[in-house]
């Protein structure tokens, strides 16, 4: 049961992060083409600057001090997972449970062979 809660928190967080790219890439666009980058992505910018102006300064100082500390923690390994890396990638936080696998028995390497040393002051032939 635990499993399957940490599976879909893992979901979840991989769809939030999903979200909050695309909402940085619809307001980069905007920031490139401006008014002319069309109805959906400026009702987006506009939005964005709604909620920002809306919100007090001290709760936006407290969002910068709480992810500052969690990413401090994060850093510093302080987290619940003690053997997880300290930094995956969204596929490998997905699907933790894919590892390398050990290369199976593999067919023995011939050794090479030493090629001939020339002897010296003999130069190739050129045809």
């Amino acid at each position: 049961m635990i499993k399957r809660i940490e599976t879909a928190k893992r979901y979840v967080w991989a769809f939030v992060e999903l979200g909050f790219i695309a909402l940085l890439a619809i307001l980069l666009i905007y920031m490139l083409l401006g008014e002319g980058s069309g109805e959906y992505v400026t009702s987006v910018a506009g939005n964005v600057s709604k909620f920002a102006s809306g919100a007090s300064t001290s709760l936006i100082g407290i969002g910068i001090i709480l992810a500052m500390v969690y990413l401090i923690s994060q850093r510093l390994g302080l987290s619940r997972e003690a053997d997880a890396p300290k930094s995956r990638s969204m596929p490998a936080r997905i699907r933790p449970e894919i590892k390398a696998q050990p290369p199976q028995d593999e067919p023995p390497r011939r050794a090479r062979l030493p090629h001939k040393a020339k002897p010296p002051g003999k130069k190739p032939r050129r045809s």
